[in-house]
């Protein structure tokens, strides 16, 4: 079992948990090849230990988090537009049950059973490797308000 400590890994303070745990979506950034940031938003949760991501190696985010594993995660709470946390860390890239995290993902933030033939076409799948993004936290920003 990995723990926070083992990892090097920040742990999310309880004040913010649930706006990693809630189906929020997140502004996730990466760094492109001549070091601007990218960003989109995703959906996102938390393993206990972890801030995820799911993505494909094969999309733009994917190349840069092979290239550069520096990532950042901001989440706004929606019902509070005030408070906030940002995660900034390394991205760790896990191929081992993607997919499956993505139809977690999928009937979290939709009404949907799985991703591939639901929210995006089945036949895509076999042209694109899922990766989960675990964000291992080296600084983590909250609103000063609620921190």
């Amino acid at each position: 079992m990995t723990t926070a400590e083992d990892t090097g890994t920040l742990a999310i303070p309880g004040s913010h948990l649930d706006l990693l745990t809630r189906p929020i979506c997140g502004v996730f950034t990466t760094l492109l090849p001549d070091g601007q940031p990218q960003s989109s938003l995703v959906w996102i949760d938390h393993d206990g230990t972890f801030a995820r991501v799911n993505t494909t190696l094969d999309r733009r985010k994917g190349r840069n988090l092979l290239r550069n594993p520096k990532v950042s995660l901001l989440v706004v709470d929606p019902d509070n537009t005030g408070r906030f946390i940002q995660v900034r860390g390394d991205a760790e890239l896990v191929t081992d049950a993607a997919v499956e995290h993505l139809d977690e993902l999928t009937r979290a933030y939709t009404d949907h059973p799985a991703y591939y033939g639901f929210v995006y076409p089945a036949d895509q799948q076999g042209r694109e490797q899922r990766v989960i993004c675990r964000i291992h936290a080296r600084r983590i920003t909250l609103d000063a308000i609620h921190a």
